[in-house]
């Protein structure tokens, strides 16, 4: 009986270490498994900060080439020890929609004149506002020593040196790109997708009738007038006017002349008018290269039945067959 009672112990013993080891199992998988969702779902505020704010606040950018307070000059004006969350994130919701008073940086108000209005839901807001409160920014390189140096005791904020930034063109000519390069990512990724479903033929059509439209959505969605011009046109919507005729000769002059093509900013009673090249590369030519070779005949009674005065044609990769044109208000 006792050799039974020794036997069953041990059992015991082994079967509960197993259940031991398969529970701490368990439990480094739960660890990985929160830790993998953590890393594939950063938080909602940082992916908008990233994606929106830091077109002008990148930290990365240079203090000579910087056209906006890095957003930790912003947190450390707008957050202290009293400040709740709460507090802070009805500061800035205000200040993004009321950058011409509800600033708490005047040195940088001065500087630059108000942020650009650029339309933002509150809610979204929020999410950045909550990211910023509860996480370390990342700072551009010597900010902490930059930052000491320039609120020395007894120094309000007015007079504080931080924020010796460039031109306010800089700024505009940044925000004129970022809407380029929305309205270009998507059209190019419905482009994209067309041919794949369509073939080129069909993405045609759904140029004829969809590129206007999606134009427009970016448009509306950044509260600015989206456009793309030529001098040698598909759409007869989209001849350039005398001025853009005389900007596309001078892109079309610096490209061959291997200069690097900088955006024109022009300002005018709160008005921001932006200018900058469209220039071909290999898949822009299946649909405006050279007339049956490398744009196909099947391709070219498309184009001729649906643009019967296309002047779009004959292009090579690296050349400026339009512009982009895009006029902003400067602030609200």
């Amino acid at each position: 009986m006792k050799k039974y009672s020794v036997l069953l112990l041990v059992v015991l013993f082994f079967t509960s270490c197993k259940e031991s080891q398969k529970n701490k199992i368990e439990s480094v998988e739960n660890i990985d498994v929160a830790v993998n969702t953590a890393i594939q779902e950063p938080h909602p505020g940082k992916v908008i900060l990233e994606r929106e704010c830091y077109m002008c606040h990148d930290p990365k950018t240079k203090m000579v080439d910087r056209i906006a307070p890095p957003m930790e000059a912003i947190k450390r004006h707008y957050i202290d020890s009293t400040v709740t969350q709460e507090e802070f994130t009805e500061a800035l919701i205000k200040w993004v929609n009321d950058p011409e008073t509800e600033t708490k940086i005047p040195a940088a108000h001065k500087r630059f004149g108000p942020m650009p209005y650029l339309p933002n839901r509150d809610e979204a807001v929020a999410k950045i506002a909550d990211y910023i409160y509860n996480n370390e920014l990342e700072r551009p390189e010597g900010f902490d020593e930059h930052f000491k140096a320039s609120h020395k005791i007894g120094m309000g904020m007015e007079q504080c040196n931080c924020f010796d930034y460039p031109e306010p063109g800089k700024v505009y000519g940044a925000i004129g790109m970022s809407y380029a390069k929305e309205a270009k990512m998507a059209l190019g990724k419905s482009l994209t997708k067309a041919i794949q479903e369509k073939g080129t033929v069909g993405a045609i059509g759904f140029c004829n009738l969809e590129a206007t439209t999606i134009t427009d959505s970016v448009s509306l969605m950044k509260n600015a007038v989206i456009q793309r011009v030529s001098d040698k046109t598909r759409n007869p919507k989209n001849k350039a006017s005398a001025k853009e005729l005389e900007y596309i000769a001078s892109f079309k002059k610096a490209l061959a002349s291997g200069e690097e093509l900088e955006p024109v900013v022009e300002t005018e009673d709160g008005e921001v008018s932006f200018y900058y090249p469209i220039v071909t590369n290999a898949l822009c030519l299946q649909c405006h290269g050279k007339p049956n070779t490398q744009v196909l005949p099947e391709t070219m009674t498309a184009l001729n039945k649906l643009y019967p005065e296309d002047m779009a044609l004959g292009y090579d990769v690296n050349q400026v067959r339009g512009m982009w044109s895009i006029e902003f208000f400067s602030d609200k």
